[in-house]
């Protein structure tokens, strides 16, 4: 499926049409129907880290939804979780940023759409973006620390799930939906998107489609940092004002549906993915991304005997992107493969609460052109997990749990001599974590988690031999790398009384084997020759090295109300974030990369009736526990103002929103930024929104 829809027909459609059709019999305008967000923050349902759905669970996790989820949109998933605690972000351009959790990045956090995992190649480099519009996402569930146990060794880190209605979940009555578009003054950033769902008897129906097209990012100054700028050819042009070859296009939809019948559903949904945009760090280089999904899921529930409920997810994807380098094709990237998810719910055995569950997968990736980095590999794995809850008294309760993983990997060098000497790897990993929360009084919790975990080396950490244009690098894999191993301790305290909540955490985690990727002093061309450093077309060697490693922090987060009044609905409510990462390498005694430095986010907002106003301010430290290789961060202040104002208009909901980013115009570079010396965050910027739902 392809879209053609230009996105600023979208936003005009999306917004006159309603005020067409309801302005001929002059509408009642009522109190607005969006709840307060501010009661709902800290959410003790988290799906993704509880699949057992207990009051609380032992992991810290954070959930984006609702009007928080409508005015902290981003153009990219990476860019809309930045600033949560703990959680920063790779920035590559306004259209290509993962999100980071505690430190670690790439194959350590994994990334779900609907509890199964996005099939792509964001992963494998930085400047690769995930097939995924937030215009499109109705929920994000954020888990910190290890999910391994539930979702794999790769999910060490964390877990960042996203949610959308392509396949409906529960039965509805006649037809409902909902429509958005904004415009942005930062990159003249046009998007728009509708969704739609139609209950027919015990059937569902479902469709959407989203638009975007954006221009050059404004920034601040001049591109490059004035460190880069002193180490860079004094006749090169340095760009200002405009971040070259950073804009993009992208569009998009699905349709799918689901059968009912009883408690239970199942259903199907067919979506696509396009998109269109320049490399920040290649002038003249495009990438383009074409995914399109198949998706699965059913709920079968109130089963008799020893498994009370069965839920199945599966998808099978077909992910390409080219990139394009001044109108000629350099390599293509596929990605082909399926992952599927049954998780079953025992019957409870006394204080006994559990699931068992099974995982697969199978995928064949291929990089194919000049600059291909790593040989065809056909990968497949299995898992089985279980997670048992075990109610020891009122205030104690434990988590237990374990997973067991097979993985194969097979290269195929497909006559390209970089990769003649790959083999095959199989290996088998295990994972197993215990929790407890201990509910020390009516409002105040404590909770903890130790976890052991085997992370299986990627197929590119094992046959990567390329050159790497995303970081400027010659890279190489370990075909001996071995798993990683990791240790990892969390202690948290949680208060929750009405309108009061706060969450803080401190932990651990200590890794055997760490796969770093460490530059070994050689230079090499683009063929894979060793040259001298001043040589054309030549790149530092980095090697996929085993270390010991560790990652230690704190992270807190609470809001609280200062004032309410009935009269005029008036509120004041104020919010506190903060976050420290500490990462090295032991084996070296350096700093690993791309860390987050302490930042502390400060916010208060202001209810009058339906209007809702907030001021907030953000703080980063100055960045200098970077590798000898690196080059530090400065710190940086950002200021952000929003306002929204939710109406209701017969049975249809709106909300009309303003936000200013920025305010202050300040050179923001994220230390976690690969590109943080030569391609900063947006400047002073306002942004307009307008959604209804129907």
């Amino acid at each position: 499926m392809r879209y053609s829809l230009h996105p600023l027909s979208l936003a005009i459609a999306f917004t006159l049409t309603p005020i067409v059709v309801f302005a001929a019999d002059a509408p009642a305008i009522s109190a607005p129907a969006y709840p307060d967000d501010h009661e709902t923050i800290l959410p003790t349902i988290v799906v993704t880290a509880n699949p057992l759905q207990s009051k609380r669970t032992s992991s810290p996790t954070t959930v984006l939804a609702g009007r928080d989820l409508v005015l902290g949109r981003a153009d990219t998933l990476g860019a809309m979780l930045n600033g949560m605690a703990g959680v920063s972000t790779t920035g590559y351009g306004p259209w290509v940023a993962r999100p980071i959790i505690r430190g670690m990045d790439g194959d350590r956090i994994r990334l779900l759409q609907n509890g199964v995992g996005i099939i792509d190649a964001s992963s494998l480099s930085y400047d690769h973006a995930v097939p995924q519009n937030t215009l499109t996402i109705d929920k994000v569930e954020v888990v910190r620390g290890p999910a391994a146990l539930l979702y794999g060794g790769n999910a060490v880190g964390g877990v960042v799930n996203t949610f959308d209605n392509r396949i409906p979940s529960q039965l509805i009555e006649g037809v409902q939906g909902s429509a958005e578009t904004s415009l942005s003054s930062a990159n003249d950033d046009r998007k728009g998107a509708f969704t739609i769902e139609s209950g027919l008897g015990n059937f569902v129906l479902h469709a959407d489609a989203f638009a975007e097209k954006s221009a050059d990012l404004n920034i601040p100054d001049f591109a490059h940092s004035a460190r880069q700028r002193a180490l860079d050819d004094p006749a090169l042009d340095q760009p200002k004002n405009r971040l070259p070859n950073s804009d993009g296009t992208a569009n998009g939809g699905s349709v799918g549906g689901s059968y009912f019948w009883d408690d239970n559903y199942a259903g199907l949904s067919l979506s696509s993915f396009d998109s269109d945009y320049g490399s920040v760090a290649e002038d003249g280089v495009r990438l383009k991304m074409d995914q399109t999904k198949l998706a699965f899921a059913s709920e079968i529930k109130n089963l008799s005997g020893p498994i009370r409920d069965v839920k199945v997810n599966f998808a099978y994807t077909d992910y390409q992107h080219q990139e394009v380098d001044h109108g000629d094709v350099g390599t293509t990237f596929k990605n082909q493969g399926y992952e599927g998810r049954i998780e079953s719910h025992l019957a409870k055995w006394g204080a006994l609460d559990g699931i068992v569950g099974l995982q697969f997968a199978n995928t064949t990736f291929s990089a194919l052109g000049s600059e291909a980095l790593v040989p065809e590999t056909d990968t497949q794995s299995a898992a089985v997990f279980f997670l048992e809850n075990w109610k020891v008294n009122a205030p104690l309760t434990l988590s237990l749990g374990g997973r067991l993983e097979g993985t194969s990997y097979s290269p195929n060098s497909l006559n390209n001599p970089r990769f003649a000497s790959a083999e095959d790897r199989d290996f088998l990993a295990g994972s197993g974590s215990l929790g407890a929360v201990y509910q020390l009084d009516t409002f105040w919790s404590a909770t903890s988690n130790v976890s052991y975990t085997e992370r299986t080396p990627t197929f590119y950490e094992l046959y990567a031999n390329g050159p790497h244009a995303a970081t400027g690098q010659y890279l190489v894999g370990n075909q001996d790398a071995q798993k990683e191993k990791a240790v990892s301790t969390d202690l948290g305290l949680v208060f929750e009384h009405g309108a009061y909540r706060a969450r803080t955490s401190v932990y651990y985690t200590h890794f055997n084997h760490y796969l770093a990727e460490l530059n070994t002093g050689n230079y090499r061309n683009d063929d894979g020759d060793f040259v001298g450093r001043n040589d054309d077309g030549a790149l530092p060697e980095a090697v996929y090295t085993g270390v010991s490693a560790q990652f230690y922090g704190a992270e807190f987060e609470g809001k609280a109300r200062l004032w309410k009044s009935d009269v005029d609905a008036q509120q004041v409510n104020v919010d506190l974030r903060a976050d420290y990462t500490h990462a090295e390498n032991r084996t070296t005694g350096q700093p690993l990369p791309r860390i987050s430095p302490l930042r502390v986010t400060a916010g208060i907002d202001y209810h009058l009736n339906s209007l809702v106003t907030r001021v907030e301010v953000t703080h980063a430290w100055t960045q200098t526990q970077v590798p000898d290789y690196d080059l530090p961060s400065n710190g940086y202040t950002r200021l952000n103002l929003v306002a929204s104002y939710p109406f209701q208009v017969r049975e249809h909901t709106w909300l009309a929103y303003l936000r200013g980013d920025n305010l202050t115009n300040a050179n923001i570079r994220y230390a976690s930024s690969i590109l943080r010396d030569i391609a900063p965050e947006a400047g002073r910027s306002v942004k307009a929104g307008l959604r209804v739902t129907f």
